[in-house]
């Protein structure tokens, strides 16, 4: 029986030193981290943050007082052009300055009216009034854009806090892999050379660097997505008292519109794009085309006359017999005959329908990007989904298979202890890598949802079910 010798905290078993922890962890066996007292604090979650962000966006407030101010402006534009009065003397005579003498002399007073080019003010209202309706829309597709970005950096910065902690669980295992080399490599019965030495320092001075990188990703993404969580000018908060509780731990599950709606199979582009002419930015590009079309017929409202009524009262004074002279009073009708500028008017015309054409192409375009860009994101989680099988039932079993066996290995003196320490390597390797293909998922549920977001559904898209994915 090989005798069991203490050696500086370790236990000496024949030829071999190890920390009764170390076994246990090269075994299978996960240390957890102490993370029960955050989970006593109310967390940020991921609906909490895309409800706020939303709720006290400026650029929402400020749209909201846009479509006010051009609603305004489309009653103003309807209304008459102020009448013109008019005050004057005439007829003067400049060698005496007597109101008397003569009989053309009169005080006229006057007014006037114009009326603009046909129906020109009822489109000028009908345009300004389609640009307010466009408003709600912008401000459809900014909560939708917000709720794409909040959902992707609250997962970016999910998969570093939680690749922090999946290194942070196998630390002190390294860490004591390096004390175990250490010590065996200064016994006189120890097998670790001096290169399994170097190398297991090697790995963890590479943990350390691994993790202050990921420090550094987490802070600078919690820091971006502060700044859609700072307090509003009411002193409001996402939640509780401040922001200093923390995130949410756990892996949001999003619900999937594209899942909903296409349980079976795919849409073809078709059918997907009936689906995407709901889209907040499609509609918005709807309801500027709309503006251009009015800009057409306003445009030819030049071809129309402009009117303009006057009427003046002009009082005389008595002759030179002192006999009263009659008042004269006086009406007209101004008309603007447009007939040595059909150039003009033909050009604007024109530009205005090229306006409308230029939009109408644009329309097409995006909805042609939309459907590809669908299409890719719908490709990418079909693939994540493969692998996220593949690791879990084949890759990560094997892994851990292969660090058991190495362990087995080690034990039986048929291994060395470098050959120990890779399989763990590879098995954290392989657990941070299952975590980015978990993120990856949701972040391509998030970026389809996006594009199959309607006018109605925009707020149906914020609801998020946690389910407590790792």
């Amino acid at each position: 029986m090989s005798p069991i010798i203490s050696f500086n905290g370790y236990k000496r078993v024949g030829n071999y030193v190890f920390p009764l922890l170390a076994l246990c962890l090269l075994s299978g066996t996960t240390v957890q981290s102490a993370s029960a007292d955050s989970e006593k604090h109310e967390l940020l979650t991921l609906d909490q943050a895309v409800s706020f962000a939303i709720k006290n966006d400026m650029w929402l407030s400020g749209s909201s007082y846009t479509q006010k101010a051009t609603a305004a402006m489309a009653e103003s534009a309807y209304q008459l052009p102020d009448p013109t009065l008019s005050l004057k003397m005439a007829n003067l005579p400049t060698d005496t300055l007597d109101f008397n003498q003569e009989a053309m002399t009169q005080l006229v007073a006057g007014i006037s009216q114009m009326y603009p080019r046909g129906d020109s003010r009822r489109l000028k209202r009908q345009q300004l009034q389609q640009q307010s309706d466009r408003e709600p829309l912008l401000r459809s597709e900014r909560q939708a854009q917000l709720t794409l970005t909040i959902t992707q950096l609250w997962l970016d910065a999910y998969q570093a806090r939680k690749s922090i902690q999946l290194i942070e669980q196998d630390r002190a295992l390294f860490d004591q892999l390096v004390d175990i080399s250490q010590a065996d490599y200064s016994s006189a019965f120890g097998r670790t050379r001096q290169q399994d030495l170097i190398k297991a320092q090697l790995e963890q001075t590479r943990l350390e660097d691994r993790l202050t990188r990921l420090l550094q990703t987490q802070e600078m993404l919690e820091q971006r997505l502060l700044e859609w969580l700072l307090p509003s000018a009411n002193g409001a908060t996402p939640f509780g008292a401040s922001l200093s509780s923390g995130f949410s731990a756990e892996l949001p599950k999003i619900r999937s519109l594209y899942a909903e709606n296409w349980p079976d199979k795919p849409p073809g582009n078709h059918e997907l794009a009936r689906n995407l002419v709901g889209h907040p930015s499609v509609q918005k590009i709807d309801q500027s085309i709309a503006v251009a079309g009015t800009a057409v017929r306003l445009a030819e409202q030049n071809y129309k006359p402009e009117w303009g009524l006057s009427a003046s009262y002009g009082f005389r004074g008595e002759d030179a017999s002192g006999r009263d002279r009659a008042d004269l009073f006086s009406v007209g009708v101004t008309v603007s005959m447009p007939l040595f500028s059909s150039i003009k008017q033909d050009r604007e015309v024109d530009a205005a329908t090229a306006s409308q054409e230029k939009i109408r192409t644009d329309r097409s375009l995006m909805i042609r990007q939309m459907i590809a860009a669908f299409h890719s994101a719908r490709t990418q989680l079909e693939r994540l989904e493969q692998r996220r099988k593949l690791f879990d039932r084949t890759l990560i079993p094997q892994i851990q298979q292969q660090a058991q066996a190495s362990m087995n290995a080690y034990k039986s003196d048929n291994a060395s202890f470098i050959e120990v320490l890779r399989p763990r390597i590879d098995e954290l390797n392989a657990q941070i890598e299952y975590l980015e293909i978990n993120v990856a998922k949701q972040k391509q549920v998030a970026q389809l949802n996006y594009f199959l977001t309607s006018i109605d559904t925009v707020s149906a898209n914020n609801s998020l079910s946690v389910s407590g994915e790792n």
